[in-house]
């Protein structure tokens, strides 16, 4: 393996030997037949309790219903991708100002991105919703629950991005530096595209945090997914098969995104190895 390629997951795993690979297979088996077993019993509990009953099933094969659950969906998407573009704009900011080397400037980010961290999703959301029209500040159900969503993302954010800056080797800085290029130059056009780059993956497992935060959306009662979903259970009285329904069009999204950071960290790796 070229060591000037090695990637994190090189370094902290090693390949297993055969007995590992044996005894990984077995536990696999094991895991496998366990998961089959449970899932039985869950049916089986789901039927004698009556959950199977065609009462609670019939809607779906209307098409209404699809329409319904489309537009939540449609609203879910506009809200994470959003959230996702404000919360890279902002984790920029935060990123520029923690490593410009200006102690005040240094000092505020920081604690603007620990605030940001810490601070849970549902405290966002009901200070837009609750706290922000006492003063003024009224805002649609859709930025309710997106300006939330954004804040809580863009401290990790600007974390991941300040980690993609500092993995570009610092020779390239200083040569474009001693060329005569000024430091602002230096950042956006050499150092910040690489570090891009690296941080794709990173971003996409933090766009799967922003998809689930948009769960919110109840409090404010905008429309997506979730909210859409509700208001089926309320009409149909459908709680299980409408919220398993839900939480597998969201863990079919997240697998989305999940593979395809995979494939782009896999896919950068091939390229770099070449």
């Amino acid at each position: 393996m070229n060591a000037g390629h090695v990637s994190i997951k090189d370094v902290l795993y090693e390949e297993p030997g055969p007995k590992l690979k044996k005894r990984i297979k077995a536990v696999t088996a094991m895991s496998t037949v366990l998961i089959i077993l449970l899932f039985a019993l869950m049916v089986h509990r789901f039927y004698i309790t009556g959950q199977l009953d065609g009462k609670y099933w019939f809607f779906f094969g209307r098409l209404s219903t699809w329409r319904f659950l489309f537009r939540g969906l449609i609203g879910t998407v506009e809200v994470a991708l959003t959230s996702g573009v404000l919360a890279f704009i902002l984790g920029f900011i935060l990123m520029t100002g923690r490593i410009s080397g200006k102690k005040a400037a240094v000092k505020i980010c920081t604690a603007l991105i620990e605030f940001t961290r810490g601070v849970p999703t549902l405290l966002f959301v009901y200070f837009f919703f609750l706290v922000a029209p006492q003063f003024g500040l009224k805002l649609a159900s859709f930025w309710k629950i997106t300006l939330p969503v954004a804040l809580s993302a863009c401290g990790v954010v600007a974390e991941v991005l300040r980690s993609g800056v500092n993995a570009v080797p610092k020779g390239q800085r200083e040569a474009a530096l001693s060329l005569g290029m000024v430091e602002r130059k230096v950042f956006l056009k050499i150092v910040f595209p690489q570090a891009f780059r690296y941080v794709i993956p990173a971003l996409l497992s933090e766009l799967v945090i922003v998809v689930k935060d948009t769960t919110f959306a109840y409090v404010v009662n905008f429309p997506d997914l979730m909210q859409n979903a509700s208001v089926l259970i309320s009409n149909y009285d459908a709680m299980l098969s409408v919220y398993l329904l839900a939480a597998v069009i969201y863990i079919i999204i997240n697998y989305l995104l999940n593979k395809a950071a995979a494939y782009y960290a896999g896919h950068r790796k091939e390229r770099s190895l070449l």
